[in-house]
């Protein structure tokens, strides 16, 4: 019979317990859990903070009791492991609860100790509070129950910007303080900016650029010298994982700081395995070492662990990234690596934008989203995704997220046989269009320009032609844009210039076919690539001005 011990629960921890017993009902599973709640939704505590879920049991997956009595897993809560002896196989266990302590022998130890929140060592950070557990969330919501009047969350990343969103609908007045000039950095700055919008559009104040430098009894300061009125504050900086007791027990650190495993998450002592957010994973572009706090991929890992102990075959799971945030009305999701990692590695690749509707035009309700794509140009490979709209952006991100996986490349996104009906999308879906550009523009067939470099093509006098109407024109355009309506080029061809010619429309799409014609008159053209709207979003020229990212 086989003694398993697992370190925490929640995700991987739960996911890796309920596994092995399905597949052994004879081995004794015992699973230590620091806190009081060792199966619950950490995923929807903002919405429980911001009232969206209503009741604090509605959060509650699974108890002790009701583990054991389905699975037969012996769950101590509120105990701690204190150390592990991998010598004698026996963790030192502490029972919160009346102070005892005891020690317990494993054939497999299983580490799910998860992250831990990053806590900067300055000035007032005790006044901080953080959002990981339960626990954490009663506090909050106590605090929020009093009604503050005011918060600010230091961090823009998933969790700070869930949590802005729903102080916000407790009606508190709330800011986020983001060192980085920009929110959710898996997102490239052109896509950013729909978020920043939305943002600034339902009341959050936003404070980029700058990083906290000091926070006292009501404020919070800032390195740029900016003082912000804060009676609650939330730290959401970021986790580290939690690798204290297996650095303890000499277990193997890998270079991201997680705890080091191999394809079968066993670490350097082959009977004790790790998963969840305190392992690094694997990068499924490029093979490098990542930390990946998702629950998706934890959930996945503890089943793998469970397997490989059992005897099963194991496939290797590498990590992509999945990941989506709500903000307010707005759904953002990617997969993959973003343009700025991309630059960073050296790596080669094209990058295609497109702002399609979620469903056909013609019936009522029709939301429209920004989608990008990112390519190798040499094996058209897809290497990363991200999209920011209304309904819809969950399922194409969720489609290109297989296709990922399953190898398909990007032109033969065109050939996926996706459900089609009026109220659920367009003959041709978003990502068939996203298929049918990749093909364009890597066959040669539509040579394009990135918003990056019109700044570039203007500075070296080449001719910019805008092909959209003249109404349309007039709600804004490109600087030294000429406007020729792409159904006037053949009668006007006269008015074009010689040379290059870069070709823009609202969204890319007029432009595709006026630069397809242009070519066929002899002319060498290109297409803006996501059109004017792309452009208009870009940092320089999106609607968020200085003042409103520096929260003024």
């Amino acid at each position: 019979m086989r003694k398993i011990v697992v370190i925490g629960g929640v995700a991987g921890g739960m996911s890796f317990a309920a596994r092995m017993r399905r597949l052994d009902e004879t081995a004794e599973i015992i699973v230590i859990e620091k806190s009081g709640f060792v199966s619950y939704a950490n995923c929807g505590l903002p919405y429980y903070l911001g009232g969206v879920i209503e009741k604090e049991e509605s959060l509650l997956l699974q108890t002790p009791s009701s583990l054991f009595k389905r699975f037969r897993l012996d769950v101590r809560v509120d105990t701690e492991v204190l150390s592990i002896d991998r010598t004698s196989k026996t963790v030192a266990v502490l029972n919160h609860a009346d102070g005892s302590k005891y020690s317990i022998d494993f054939d497999y130890l299983v580490l799910s100790p998860g992250a831990a929140p990053i806590r900067p060592s300055l000035p007032g950070i005790e006044r901080t509070l953080s959002l990981r557990n339960i626990e954490d969330v009663k506090k909050l919501f106590q605090v929020a129950t009093d009604h503050p009047k005011n918060a600010v969350v230091i961090g823009g990343g998933f969790i700070g910007v869930e949590m802005a969103e729903n102080l916000t609908h407790r009606g508190i007045p709330t800011s986020i303080v983001e060192a980085q000039d920009q929110v959710l950095m898996p997102l490239d700055p052109e896509m950013v900016s729909f978020i920043h919008a939305e943002l600034v559009k339902k009341g959050v104040r936003l404070y980029l650029g700058s990083a906290l430098s000091e926070i006292t009894a009501n404020s919070v300061k800032l390195a740029n010298g900016v003082e912000i009125e804060a009676e609650l504050v939330i730290m959401a900086i970021g986790v580290r994982p939690e690798v204290t007791l297996a650095k303890a027990a000499g277990l193997a650190i890998g270079e991201r700081g997680g705890i080091k495993v191999d394809e079968y998450h066993r670490t350097s002592d082959p009977s004790i395995y790790a998963v969840g957010d305190a392992v690094e994973k694997k990068d499924a572009l490029d093979g490098s070492a990542a930390l990946v706090p998702l629950a998706n991929i934890a959930n996945r890992h503890g089943r793998v662990i469970a397997d490989h102990i059992a005897g099963k075959n194991i496939r290797r799971i590498d990590a992509q990234g999945t990941a989506i945030v709500k903000v307010f009305d707005l759904t953002i999701a990617s997969s993959g690596w973003n343009e700025k990692r991309l630059k960073a590695a050296g790596r080669e690749f094209l990058a295609i934008h497109s702002h399609p509707a979620s469903h056909a035009g013609y019936y009522p309700g029709a939301q429209g989203m920004s989608l990008k794509l990112l390519v190798d140009p040499t094996s058209e490979k897809i290497i990363g995704v991200q999209g920011v709209g209304g309904e819809g952006v969950d399922k194409r991100i969720d489609v290109i997220a297989t296709a990922m996986r399953g190898g398909i490349t990007a032109p033969e996104l065109a050939d996926l046989e996706l459900a089609y009906a009026p109220p659920y999308g367009s003959a041709k879906d978003p990502v068939n269009m996203l298929g049918y550009i990749a093909e364009n523009v890597l066959s040669g067939i539509t040579p394009t320009i990135q918003w990056s470099a019109v700044d570039e093509w203007i500075s070296d006098g080449f001719p910019i032609i805008d092909v959209r109407s003249e109404s349309e024109v007039a709600g804004g355009s490109i600087p030294v844009a000429i406007n020729i309506p792409i159904d006037d080029i053949r009668q006007r061809k006269a008015e074009l210039p010689l040379g290059k010619i870069l070709v823009t429309c609202q969204v890319g799409q007029r432009g595709h076919a006026a630069t397809r014609l242009l070519r066929e008159m002899g002319y060498d053209a290109y297409n803006l690539d996501g059109g004017y709207m792309t452009w208009s979003n870009s940092p320089a020229h999106s609607k968020i001005t200085h003042e409103q990212k520096v929260g003024k």
